[in-house]
Protein backbone atom coordinates (compact mmCIF):
# COMPACT_ATOMS: atom_id res chain seq x y z
CA UNK A 1 0.00 0.00 0.00
CA UNK A 2 1.64 3.14 -0.97
CA UNK A 3 1.14 6.42 1.41
CA UNK A 4 -1.30 7.84 -1.06
CA UNK A 5 -3.64 4.96 -0.72
CA UNK A 6 -3.04 4.93 3.52
CA UNK A 7 -3.81 8.25 3.32
CA UNK A 8 -7.16 7.83 1.59
CA UNK A 9 -7.86 4.71 3.76
CA UNK A 10 -7.62 7.10 6.59
CA UNK A 11 -9.36 9.99 5.27
CA UNK A 12 -12.54 7.56 4.96
CA UNK A 13 -11.92 6.31 8.70
CA UNK A 14 -11.80 9.63 9.69
CA UNK A 15 -15.50 10.36 7.80
CA UNK A 16 -17.17 8.26 8.70
CA UNK A 17 -16.23 9.21 12.62
CA UNK A 18 -17.45 12.74 11.61
CA UNK A 19 -20.34 10.91 10.18
CA UNK A 20 -21.20 9.82 13.74
CA UNK A 21 -20.69 12.99 15.72
CA UNK A 22 -22.39 14.72 12.43
CA UNK A 23 -25.10 13.10 10.40
CA UNK A 24 -24.43 13.85 6.90
CA UNK A 25 -27.94 15.55 7.06
CA UNK A 26 -27.11 17.95 9.25
CA UNK A 27 -23.82 19.08 8.29
CA UNK A 28 -25.72 20.06 4.86
CA UNK A 29 -27.90 22.33 7.26
CA UNK A 30 -24.62 23.53 8.33
CA UNK A 31 -23.32 23.82 5.26
CA UNK A 32 -26.39 25.65 3.45
CA UNK A 33 -26.34 28.06 6.78
CA UNK A 34 -22.91 29.60 5.56
CA UNK A 35 -25.07 31.23 2.74
CA UNK A 36 -23.62 30.72 -1.40
CA UNK A 37 -19.89 29.58 -1.55
CA UNK A 38 -17.38 31.70 -2.24
CA UNK A 39 -15.55 30.05 -4.72
CA UNK A 40 -15.44 32.56 -7.49
CA UNK A 41 -12.98 34.60 -5.28
CA UNK A 42 -10.46 31.57 -5.43
CA UNK A 43 -10.99 31.35 -9.14
CA UNK A 44 -10.78 35.09 -9.66
CA UNK A 45 -7.13 34.98 -7.41
CA UNK A 46 -5.86 32.64 -9.78
CA UNK A 47 -7.13 34.27 -12.64
CA UNK A 48 -5.54 37.70 -11.86
CA UNK A 49 -2.37 38.71 -14.65
CA UNK A 50 1.32 37.61 -13.90
CA UNK A 51 2.05 34.33 -12.23
CA UNK A 52 -0.18 33.71 -8.91
CA UNK A 53 1.00 32.55 -5.26
CA UNK A 54 -1.43 30.25 -3.25
CA UNK A 55 0.68 30.23 0.30
CA UNK A 56 0.18 27.24 2.41
CA UNK A 57 0.23 26.47 6.19
CA UNK A 58 1.37 23.20 7.19
CA UNK A 59 3.22 22.03 10.56
CA UNK A 60 4.60 18.90 8.83
CA UNK A 61 4.22 16.29 5.82
CA UNK A 62 4.71 12.06 5.25
CA UNK A 63 7.95 13.20 3.51
CA UNK A 64 9.62 15.83 5.66
CA UNK A 65 8.05 14.55 8.95
CA UNK A 66 7.74 18.04 11.17
CA UNK A 67 8.68 21.13 9.16
CA UNK A 68 7.31 23.43 11.87
CA UNK A 69 7.85 22.74 15.56
CA UNK A 70 7.11 25.98 16.40
CA UNK A 71 3.66 26.59 14.38
CA UNK A 72 1.39 29.46 15.15
CA UNK A 73 -0.62 28.99 12.17
CA UNK A 74 -2.88 32.49 12.70
CA UNK A 75 0.03 34.60 12.30
CA UNK A 76 2.02 33.22 9.73
CA UNK A 77 -1.48 33.23 7.64
CA UNK A 78 -2.17 36.58 8.73
CA UNK A 79 1.71 37.25 7.26
CA UNK A 80 1.02 35.32 4.47
CA UNK A 81 -2.28 37.81 3.90
CA UNK A 82 -0.12 40.95 4.37
CA UNK A 83 2.67 39.83 2.16
CA UNK A 84 -0.10 39.55 -0.88
CA UNK A 85 -0.63 36.02 -0.48
CA UNK A 86 -3.86 35.47 -3.31
CA UNK A 87 -4.86 32.09 -1.65
CA UNK A 88 -3.89 30.43 1.14
CA UNK A 89 -4.03 26.48 1.69
CA UNK A 90 -4.61 25.16 4.41
CA UNK A 91 -3.86 21.36 5.54
CA UNK A 92 -6.20 19.48 7.49
CA UNK A 93 -4.99 16.24 7.49
CA UNK A 94 -3.94 15.21 11.38
CA UNK A 95 -2.21 11.97 11.11
CA UNK A 96 0.96 12.74 8.36
CA UNK A 97 0.12 16.41 8.09
CA UNK A 98 -0.95 17.53 11.59
CA UNK A 99 -3.52 19.73 10.50
CA UNK A 100 -6.84 20.21 11.61
CA UNK A 101 -10.38 21.44 10.89
CA UNK A 102 -10.37 23.50 13.91
CA UNK A 103 -6.83 25.26 12.36
CA UNK A 104 -8.81 26.17 9.51
CA UNK A 105 -11.57 27.50 11.28
CA UNK A 106 -9.48 29.55 13.47
CA UNK A 107 -7.12 30.58 10.03
CA UNK A 108 -10.74 31.77 8.26
CA UNK A 109 -11.84 33.75 10.98
CA UNK A 110 -8.53 36.03 10.98
CA UNK A 111 -8.20 36.71 7.26
CA UNK A 112 -10.13 37.51 4.18
CA UNK A 113 -7.77 35.56 1.36
CA UNK A 114 -9.82 33.02 -0.50
CA UNK A 115 -8.72 29.82 1.45
CA UNK A 116 -8.27 26.08 0.08
CA UNK A 117 -9.16 23.63 2.59
CA UNK A 118 -6.53 21.08 1.60
CA UNK A 119 -7.20 17.18 2.41
CA UNK A 120 -7.60 14.09 0.79
CA UNK A 121 -11.32 13.91 -0.39
CA UNK A 122 -12.54 11.00 -0.56
CA UNK A 123 -16.41 11.63 0.41
CA UNK A 124 -18.99 14.07 -0.39
CA UNK A 125 -19.45 15.05 3.36
CA UNK A 126 -15.94 16.34 2.84
CA UNK A 127 -17.00 18.72 0.54
CA UNK A 128 -20.09 19.65 2.77
CA UNK A 129 -17.81 20.50 5.82
CA UNK A 130 -15.23 22.88 3.74
CA UNK A 131 -18.51 24.71 2.69
CA UNK A 132 -19.19 24.84 6.57
CA UNK A 133 -15.90 25.90 7.65
CA UNK A 134 -16.01 28.89 5.07
CA UNK A 135 -14.15 26.96 2.50
CA UNK A 136 -13.49 28.57 -1.09
CA UNK A 137 -12.25 25.55 -2.49
CA UNK A 138 -11.31 22.34 -2.09
CA UNK A 139 -9.02 19.57 -3.54
CA UNK A 140 -9.51 16.79 -5.37
CA UNK A 141 -6.69 14.01 -5.96
CA UNK A 142 -7.17 11.99 -9.38
CA UNK A 143 -5.33 9.56 -8.47
CA UNK A 144 -7.74 8.33 -5.38
CA UNK A 145 -11.20 9.06 -7.22
CA UNK A 146 -12.67 7.27 -10.15
CA UNK A 147 -14.26 9.38 -12.76
CA UNK A 148 -17.42 9.00 -11.75
CA UNK A 149 -16.62 10.34 -8.30
CA UNK A 150 -14.18 13.09 -9.22
CA UNK A 151 -16.84 14.27 -11.74
CA UNK A 152 -19.84 13.87 -9.17
CA UNK A 153 -17.43 15.75 -6.64
CA UNK A 154 -17.74 18.90 -9.01
CA UNK A 155 -20.75 18.84 -9.61
CA UNK A 156 -21.35 19.11 -5.79
CA UNK A 157 -18.54 21.58 -5.76
CA UNK A 158 -20.58 23.67 -8.22
CA UNK A 159 -23.96 23.22 -6.45
CA UNK A 160 -22.51 24.30 -3.74
CA UNK A 161 -20.75 27.68 -4.84
CA UNK A 162 -17.00 26.17 -3.94
CA UNK A 163 -14.09 26.46 -6.36
CA UNK A 164 -12.14 22.86 -6.66
CA UNK A 165 -8.51 22.33 -7.44
CA UNK A 166 -8.34 18.97 -9.48
CA UNK A 167 -4.42 17.43 -9.03
CA UNK A 168 -2.95 15.35 -11.59
CA UNK A 169 0.42 13.78 -11.60
CA UNK A 170 0.54 12.57 -15.48
CA UNK A 171 -1.39 12.60 -18.90
CA UNK A 172 -3.95 10.63 -18.04
CA UNK A 173 -5.46 11.84 -14.92
CA UNK A 174 -4.80 15.19 -16.51
CA UNK A 175 -7.47 13.95 -19.41
CA UNK A 176 -9.37 12.32 -16.56
CA UNK A 177 -9.60 15.80 -14.97
CA UNK A 178 -10.48 17.35 -18.33
CA UNK A 179 -13.59 15.21 -18.85
CA UNK A 180 -14.97 15.69 -16.02
CA UNK A 181 -14.66 18.93 -16.62
CA UNK A 182 -12.06 20.52 -14.04
CA UNK A 183 -11.74 24.22 -14.23
CA UNK A 184 -8.53 24.69 -12.12
CA UNK A 185 -5.70 21.50 -12.54
CA UNK A 186 -3.15 21.09 -10.72
CA UNK A 187 -0.26 18.95 -11.69
CA UNK A 188 1.78 17.73 -8.53
CA UNK A 189 5.64 18.21 -9.41
CA UNK A 190 5.69 15.33 -5.90
CA UNK A 191 4.60 11.76 -6.45
CA UNK A 192 2.21 10.54 -3.87
CA UNK A 193 2.28 6.92 -4.19
CA UNK A 194 6.00 7.72 -3.12
CA UNK A 195 6.39 11.48 -2.62
CA UNK A 196 9.09 12.11 -4.68
CA UNK A 197 9.56 15.20 -6.46
CA UNK A 198 10.21 16.07 -9.79
CA UNK A 199 10.15 19.11 -10.60
CA UNK A 200 10.02 18.93 -14.33
CA UNK A 201 6.85 17.43 -14.19
CA UNK A 202 5.05 20.60 -14.41
CA UNK A 203 6.77 21.80 -17.83
CA UNK A 204 5.99 18.28 -19.23
CA UNK A 205 2.17 18.27 -18.74
CA UNK A 206 1.83 22.57 -19.31
CA UNK A 207 0.69 21.35 -23.20
CA UNK A 208 -1.67 18.73 -21.70
CA UNK A 209 -3.86 21.55 -20.10
CA UNK A 210 -5.76 23.51 -22.59
CA UNK A 211 -5.42 27.64 -22.27
CA UNK A 212 -9.11 27.94 -21.15
CA UNK A 213 -8.17 26.07 -18.07
CA UNK A 214 -6.31 27.38 -15.13
CA UNK A 215 -2.65 25.69 -14.47
CA UNK A 216 -1.46 25.66 -11.12
CA UNK A 217 2.14 24.31 -10.12
CA UNK A 218 2.75 22.44 -7.23
CA UNK A 219 5.18 21.13 -4.91
CA UNK A 220 8.95 21.38 -5.34
CA UNK A 221 9.35 25.36 -5.38
CA UNK A 222 12.34 25.69 -3.16
CA UNK A 223 13.61 29.50 -4.43
CA UNK A 224 13.24 32.73 -7.03
CA UNK A 225 14.89 30.29 -10.06
CA UNK A 226 12.00 27.70 -9.48
CA UNK A 227 9.23 30.74 -9.63
CA UNK A 228 11.00 31.87 -12.90
CA UNK A 229 10.78 28.73 -14.75
CA UNK A 230 7.04 28.32 -13.95
CA UNK A 231 6.47 31.48 -15.39
CA UNK A 232 8.29 31.06 -18.53
CA UNK A 233 6.07 27.77 -18.92
CA UNK A 234 3.13 29.94 -18.51
CA UNK A 235 2.00 28.50 -15.25
CA UNK A 236 -1.55 30.88 -13.99
CA UNK A 237 -0.08 30.04 -9.93
CA UNK A 238 2.04 28.04 -8.06
CA UNK A 239 1.35 26.49 -5.05
CA UNK A 240 3.98 26.56 -2.44
CA UNK A 241 4.35 25.47 1.26
CA UNK A 242 7.73 23.96 2.70
CA UNK A 243 10.27 26.53 1.10
CA UNK A 244 7.50 29.52 2.74
CA UNK A 245 7.18 27.74 5.85
CA UNK A 246 10.88 26.95 6.51
CA UNK A 247 11.89 30.76 5.74
CA UNK A 248 11.92 32.38 9.13
CA UNK A 249 10.99 35.82 7.38
CA UNK A 250 7.80 34.47 5.11
CA UNK A 251 6.57 38.19 3.80
CA UNK A 252 10.22 38.70 2.79
CA UNK A 253 10.79 35.15 1.37
CA UNK A 254 7.30 35.59 -0.67
CA UNK A 255 8.20 39.01 -1.62
CA UNK A 256 11.53 37.70 -2.95
CA UNK A 257 9.02 34.81 -5.03
CA UNK A 258 6.40 37.97 -6.24
CA UNK A 259 9.54 39.39 -7.63
CA UNK A 260 10.95 36.25 -9.56
CA UNK A 261 7.56 36.00 -11.14
CA UNK A 262 7.87 39.75 -12.91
Amino acid sequence: MSILDELAAYARQRTAADMEKIPPEAMKDLAAATGSGQGKAFTEALERPGLSFICEVKKASPSKGLIAPDFPYVSIARDYEAAGADCISCLTEPKWFLGSDQIFREIRSAVKTPMLRKDFTVSEYQIYQAKAMGANAVLLICAILSPAELAGYLTLCDTLGLAALTEAHNEQEIAMALDAGARIIGVNNRNLKDFSVDFNNAARLRDCIPSDRIYVAESGVKGPDDVTILKKIGADAALIGEALMRSDNKTAMLKTLREAAK
